[in-house]
Formats: structure tokens, C-alpha cells, sequence
């Protein structure tokens, strides 16, 4: 008795409660899951800071089962790093699982979608981004070609502006009429 080991404080629960759609039961199994990936780097006792300093790096990340085989685990860290480079910290990791919860809503899940397939990071879609989504979905099965047809295509029928790339209101105009996108932006723990 009283030799309990305090993860976080409350505050910082009420805190991470607040910033995301878990409960404090979920926050610390989050967390559980984070430590086991490198227990040597994280520590047991997240109070003093380290929830926002110690970062696992992408590399670690990528291989949760979680992640392992989807093309787009390399984005996917990056974009939710404060570093850009894909190395996460507690909460970094726990933004990423709150994300892609099921009880995140749409809008967020169209915002950071928008930010993973913005490859060259400049606030829009062209179609070198969307040669990186297609080449990734279909494992090069497609030749170069195939690529850029179909690039030229999306941006064709999703570029209401005619500058010949998507900004994020197109983006969200075209994930909105997919009516799978929800069920597959997801991750369980």
C-alpha cells in the first residue's frame, strides 16, 4: 500500500484527457504500449516532462503491428513529430493514437490525411504527392506511366481552382464523397 508507482499526475490525465478522445484508462494504456516499445528509453513515471522530451525514434515506431505494413508509416510519424522526423514523443504518440481513434471525427482525420499525402510538405497536393500515394498503395505494381496518368486524372477531377494541384478544401471535397475513408483511417490498440 501506497507503493504505487504514479505514471502521471492528474493534471497531466485531465490534460491529455482533454486534447484527445481517450479516457484516462486508454491514456494509460497508451502508454503502456509506448514504454513497451523501448522500456530502456521510457520510463515508468511520465511527470516530470518527459512525456514531451523523450522520443522514440521512427524506426521503433514503424514496427508497431499497428503500423508494420502500412505504406504510409513513414508519413504518418513524420506528421505527427514535433521534430518532422518522424521520432515521437509520448505525446506525439498519443496525438497519432487520438487520430486515428474511431471516435475522432472526420474533420481531423481529413486534416491530418491532407498533411500525410502532402509529401513535399507545402500545403498542397500536386502530382508529385499523388505519384508517392499511388506508388505506395499499389507496391509498384504500376509502371511510371500508370502513375501519371492517374495523378493527372485525380487532379483533373478534384481541382476545382484549375492550378493544377488540391488545396485542402478539394482534398476534403473529394474525401467527403468517399464513403470508406472513415473505416479505414483507424488504428486499434
Amino acid at each position: 500500500m501506497g507503493n504505487k508507482i504514479v505514471t502521471f499526475t492528474e493534471q497531466q490525465l485531465d490534460n491529455y484527457q482533454d486534447c484527445t478522445f481517450f479516457t484516462r484508462k486508454e491514456i494509460l494504456r497508451v502508454h503502456k504500449h509506448y514504454r513497451a516499445m523501448r522500456p530502456d528509453l521510457v520510463p515508468k513515471q511520465m511527470t516530470d516532462g518527459e512525456a514531451s522530451t523523450v522520443r522514440l525514434p521512427r524506426q521503433d515506431i514503424e514496427q508497431l503491428d499497428e503500423l508494420k505494413e502500412n505504406p504510409f508509416k513513414q508519413r504518418i510519424c513524420e506528421a505527427f513529430s514535433r521534430d518532422g522526423l518522424g521520432n515521437l514523443t509520448f505525446e506525439d504518440f498519443l496525438d497519432l493514437l487520438s487520430v486515428f481513434s474511431e471516435q475522432a471525427p472526420r474533420d481531423i482525420k481529413i486534416f491530418y490525411a491532407f498533411k500525410i499525402y502532402d509529401f513535399d510538405k507545402d500545403g498542397f497536393i500536386n502530382q508529385a504527392d499523388l505519384k508517392c500515394v499511388i506508388k505506395a498503395l499499389t507496391r509498384n505494381e504500376l509502371t511510371p506511366e500508370e502513375h501519371q496518368q492517374i495523378a493527372e486524372k485525380v487532379i483533373e477531377e478534384a481541382d476545382v481552382d484549375g492550378d493544377g494541384k488540391l488545396s485542402f478544401l478539394e482534398f476534403e471535397h473529394v474525401v467527403l464523397r468517399a464513403p470508406d475513408f472513415l473505416s479505414t483511417f483507424h488504428i486499434r490498440l
